[in-house]
C-alpha cells in the first residue's frame, strides 16, 4: 500500500501591508475649546470662525469615532506609532477620548497629546493617570514664563492653576515610569511671538525646574491683521530679535538641567537669516510629507498641519469615509506633491519647515 505524505502545506506568508505614515492626527473636535488664544485660528478673539458657523447655522466639527477606528484597524502592520487627536480645539473635550485612549492600547499605539493644560471635566490627576500609560508625549501649549505675558496670550487662562496641573502632570508621569518602565515626555510647545520672545530663556528654566523635558515651538501663522506685528519672522529687527533669544535660549538649556541632570531639549529654537522673512531657512524641507498624515472632521485626508484654509491649497487628495488611507498615501496625486511641493507658494513661506542642519 502505498504512503501518502500527509505532512499539512506551510501556511503562506501574508503580504506585507502597505507602508503608510508612522503618526496620524485626527481633527476630532476643532470648534470646542475652553480658551481664545490670540493667535488660534478658530478660537482667537479675531478669528471669524466661530461666529460665522453660528451664523450659518452649521454644528461643531466633530469627527465620528468609527472613523478613527476603522483608519486604526486599517493601520495593522503598517509602521503607524502614534495618533495624536485634534491639535485645532482641546481635545480633552471630544467626547470620545476615552475611547481614542482605548484604542492605543488595543492596538499598540502610542498617543501624543497636545493639550491646553486646562485638564477640564476630570482634572490633572485623573487625567494624568489615565494618559500617560499609552503617551509617548504631552505637548501643553505655553507661551510666557510670567502669569501677565501666559495670561494674556491665552485668554482665559489662569496661571496658577496650569503652573500646578504641570507639577502634577509630571509627578504622575514619573511615578508611572518608576513602576513601569515607559517615561511619557512631557512637552512646553509655544507659539514664538514678540510679546513672548524675551521670555523664551525663562520658559526654559522654568521647564527645566518643573521636570518638562522639552521645549518646542513654532513661529506664528499670522492669521489675521491683528496679529501679523507678533510675528518674529516680519522684518530683519525681528529676526535680530528672534536671533538673541534663541542664543539665549539655548544657553539656558545649557546652564538650568532637569532634576535627573538631562539637558532640555530645544526644537524648532533656531538662528534666522534675514531672508527669513520669506524662507525660513536655506534648503530646509518638510517634515511631513511621506511621514505623517492629517485626516480633517469630516474625513478629508491632509498632507500637514497647516492652517485649514491654507493646506486646501495643495490639492484635494480623497476623503478616508470613502477610500484607504494607504491608497490616498500611493495616490500619483500625493505622490507628485512629495515630489514638487516646492514649487507651491505656502510651502515656500511655510513655518513648519526644517533645516537640513542646524
Amino acid at each position: 500500500m502505498t504512503t501518502r505524505n500527509m505532512t499539512a502545506p506551510a501556511p503562506a506568508t501574508p503580504a506585507p501591508a502597505p507602508p503608510g505614515p508612522w503618526r496620524i492626527t485626527f481633527d476630532t473636535n476643532p470648534d470646542d475649546c475652553n480658551l481664545h488664544c490670540i493667535m488660534c485660528e478658530d478660537h482667537s478673539p479675531h478669528s471669524p470662525t466661530q461666529p460665522e458657523r453660528r451664523q450659518a447655522g452649521l454644528p461643531k466639527r466633530r469627527m465620528d469615532i468609527a472613523l478613527i477606528r476603522k483608519i486604526m484597524e486599517q493601520s495593522r502592520n503598517s509602521g503607524l506609532r502614534e495618533i495624536i487627536p485634534s491639535t485645532m480645539g482641546e481635545p480633552l473635550l471630544y467626547r470620545h477620548i476615552d475611547e481614542i485612549i482605548d484604542l492605543c492600547a488595543k492596538h499598540g499605539v502610542m498617543l501624543n497629546l497636545t493639550t491646553n493644560g486646562t485638564f477640564p471635566k476630570k482634572g490633572a490627576q485623573a487625567w494624568a493617570e489615565r494618559i500617560v500609560p499609552v503617551a509617548s508625549d504631552v505637548k501643553i501649549s505655553w507661551n510666557g514664563s510670567t502669569k501677565a505675558t501666559q495670561e494674556s496670550i491665552m485668554l482665559g487662562s489662569n496661571w496658577e492653576k496650569v503652573l500646578e496641573n504641570v507639577r502634577t502632570l509630571v509627578a504622575v508621569r514619573d511615578a508611572h515610569a518608576a513602576a513601569n518602565g515607559n517615561r511619557c515626555r512631557v512637552t512646553f510647545q509655544l507659539t514664538f511671538l514678540e510679546t513672548n520672545v524675551a521670555e523664551l530663556a525663562d520658559i526654559v528654566k522654568l521647564a527645566a525646574s518643573l521636570g518638562v523635558d522639552r521645549v518646542k515651538g513654532h513661529h506664528l501663522w499670522a492669521h489675521f491683521a491683528q496679529i501679523q506685528p507678533l510675528s518674529m519672522r516680519r522684518s530683519p529687527d525681528a529676526i535680530a530679535r528672534w536671533n538673541a533669544a534663541a542664543l539665549a535660549a539655548r544657553q539656558a538649556a545649557e546652564n538650568h538641567p532637569l532634576p535627573n541632570g538631562a539637558q532640555v531639549l530645544l526644537e524648532n529654537i533656531f538662528p534666522l537669516e534675514q531672508s527669513a522673512t520669506d524662507e525660513i531657512a536655506p534648503g530646509a524641507v518638510c517634515p511631513f510629507l511621506g511621514q505623517e498624515a492629517w485626516v480633517s472632521s469630516d474625513g478629508r485626508f491632509n498632507p500637514c498641519c497647516a492652517p485649514d484654509a491654507l493646506r486646501r491649497q495643495l490639492g484635494y487628495f480623497g476623503n478616508l469615509n470613502e477610500t484607504s488611507l494607504y491608497e490616498i498615501w500611493h495616490s500619483e496625486e500625493y505622490c507628485n506633491l512629495q515630489t514638487n511641493y516646492l514649487q507651491n507658494p505656502l510651502c515656500q513661506g511655510c513655518n513648519m519647515r526644517k533645516p537640513v542642519t542646524l
